[in-house]
């Protein structure tokens, strides 16, 4: 296993929508293995490819406090949805910062597990918005998209200054300690 570098925002690369799985191979069953180490070493509570430049449809989540409830979904989709809830959430591409998003209460998703089998899961509270936040990226889309023209600017400018400053600082080894969760 390995882990992989996470994008930041604003990386163009975020924007890209993931394509269909096809192949059920040992590639992707690597692929899946390195997002669920780099996930729990970054600490966060979900990933998808999207976030560390592969562009398939595959997330990875664990929302357990032990860390022992590794879920696999692999070309995803809400085939249903309902009630609103909005929680504050972080995005390990959006380092240290953390805003209120709105999003379905309770959803049930169709997905592929690594080995090519469909199923469905029912998902509600925070395991339902990690979800529903892993298959944004997948289409290209970030939490920060949800905020108002203005924190999103506000947010864009300061990830700027950053990156500049850590190209600048930049030392052989990075470390990502202050991540948040999703």
């Amino acid at each position: 296993m390995a882990q992989l570098p996470i994008l930041e925002y604003p990386d163009p690369r975020l924007r890209i929508r993931a394509e269909q799985v096809t192949e059920f191979d040992a590639e992707l069953a690597q692929l899946v293995a390195d997002l669920f180490e780099t996930m729990y070493e970054a600490p966060g509570i979900g990933l998808a490819a999207t976030q560390v430049n592969v562009h398939r449809r595959v997330l990875v989540v664990d929302v357990s406090e032990e860390r022992n409830e590794p879920i696999c979904l692999i070309n995803p989709e809400i085939v249903h949805a309902d009630g609103k809830v909005s929680y504050e959430e972080g995005c390990l591409s959006v380092p240290d910062v953390f805003e209120a998003v709105e999003r379905a209460e309770r959803i049930k998703v169709r997905a592929c597990d690594k080995r090519g089998e469909t199923f469905e899961l029912e998902a509600e509270g925070l395991l339902a918005i990690c979800i529903q936040h892993e298959m944004d990226h997948l289409e290209g889309k970030l939490f920060v998209d949800y905020l108002s023209t203005l924190k999103r600017d506000r947010l864009k400018k300061k990830a700027l200054k950053k990156a500049k400053r850590d190209v600048a600082d930049r030392e052989p080894e990075a470390s990502n300690a202050s991540a948040p969760l999703i």
